[in-house]
């Protein structure tokens, strides 16, 4: 079960005042922990793709210069008001990750975290984040996907299409393969929680 862009724009825009709720699951697992390794790396000028309620926010060094976009306009309200509290300068942007309305090079560095399970064409996504980022810098990632036990992978598996129902969660994609296949050159990789939770440190090539 794929949703297209529009359809999960409506899912997220219904969902959003209770979306923190959710993601609050895996901030336990020791995903909040990634996300400070994960973005105490970024400088410059820094692309969020599916920037959500803004939960990275805090993460960013004050020396970027963030843009951060969503398909949900309800989502980036919720970023809107916590890059307020947090005193955050970050502009927001309405836009789909697989049609980014930049032009080539025009980042330093991208970053995406537990978004691309939903994208409807995630390598697509991916693309676009290599193209919108100078040569030679970062693509960082922190994603989740199908575990490397065995057993559990087959579990993700058989409850895939139930889990996507609400939000079009894709939770047994394997996002290694994902960013591969989209041409981005792998320089670092971590795995924690049964090997469910990624990150993803890559390349946009020349």
């Amino acid at each position: 079960m794929n949703f297209t862009s529009r359809e999960l724009a409506r899912k997220y825009n219904r969902f959003a005042r209770w979306y923190d709720l959710v993601e609050g699951v895996p901030d336990l697992l020791g995903v909040r922990r990634l996300r400070q390794r994960l973005l105490r790396q970024t400088s410059g000028k820094v692309l969020e793709v599916a920037v959500g309620t803004g939960k990275n926010l805090r993460h960013y060094p004050r020396n970027c210069r963030l843009v951060a976009v969503d398909v949900s306009e309800e989502m980036l309200n919720v970023a809107r008001k916590r890059a307020g509290k947090l005193s955050v300068d970050v502009s927001f942007l309405l836009a789909d990750a697989e049609a980014l309305p930049f032009s080539q090079q025009s980042f330093d560095m991208v970053v995406s975290s537990l978004s691309g399970c939903t994208f409807p064409n995630p390598v697509t996504a991916l693309q676009e984040m290599a193209r919108v980022c100078r040569a030679g810098g970062k693509i960082l990632l922190l994603e989740h996907g199908r575990s490397d036990r065995d057993w559990l992978g087959r579990w993700q598996d058989r409850h895939a299409d139930q889990f996507a129902k609400p939000l079009g969660c894709r939770w047994n994609r394997e996002p290694l393969n994902l960013v591969r296949e989209a041409g981005l050159k792998v320089v670092d990789v971590k795995r924690i929680f049964f090997g469910i939770f990624h990150q993803i440190d890559a390349i946009a090539e020349p």
